[in-house]
C-alpha cells in the first residue's frame, strides 16, 4: 500500500528532530455545497533540525517514531531533503 504524502506549512520547530507542520484541506459542506478549509497539525521527524517556521514542507507517513510522530519530512521549500539520506561517519 502506499505511504501517503501530504503538503503544510511548518508552525513550529522549538522541538528537537521533529516540526509541527500544518496541513490545510478543502471540502463539501453536506447540505450547503459550499467549500470549507480544515486544517490540522501533524508532528513531523526532522533528523538535521534544517526546517524553519513558514518553510513549504512535504511529509511521507512512516512507522511511528514516537506516541505522537508517524511522519517523516522529504521535501523542504521544493527541493528533495538532505537529511533523508543516511549520515556520513
Amino acid at each position: 500500500m502506499p505511504r501517503r504524502v501530504l503538503t503544510g506549512r511548518v508552525t513550529s520547530d522549538k522541538m528537537d528532530k521533529t516540526v509541527t507542520v500544518l496541513v490545510d484541506r478543502r471540502v463539501m459542506h453536506p447540505l450547503y455545497k459550499k467549500f470549507i478549509r480544515r486544517s490540522k497539525n501533524y508532528a513531523a521527524h526532522d533528523e538535521g533540525n534544517l526546517c524553519k517556521v513558514g518553510d513549504a514542507v512535504r511529509i511521507e507517513e512512516c512507522r511511528p517514531i514516537s506516541k505522537r510522530k508517524t511522519w517523516i519530512v522529504v521535501e523542504r521549500n521544493g527541493e528533495p531533503f538532505a537529511a533523508a539520506t543516511p549520515a556520513q561517519g
